[in-house]
């Protein structure tokens, strides 16, 4: 509980209605290649929403 309010001020992490996520400057920071999954929500009738 400590740690989550200075990370979402650093900009390393971001609320969702899903949770939380790491951002894109977490992974920079840390040097860790980002995730090859889309985070994004996929639209019932296909493609990606966003």
């Amino acid at each position: 509980d400590v740690y989550e309010p200075y990370l979402i001020q650093l900009g390393f992490l971001q609320r969702t209605p899903r949770g939380r996520i790491a951002t894109d400057g977490a992974y920079a920071h840390l040097g860790v290649a980002l995730p090859a999954v889309s985070n994004r929500q996929p639209m019932l009738f296909g493609g990606v929403k966003g």
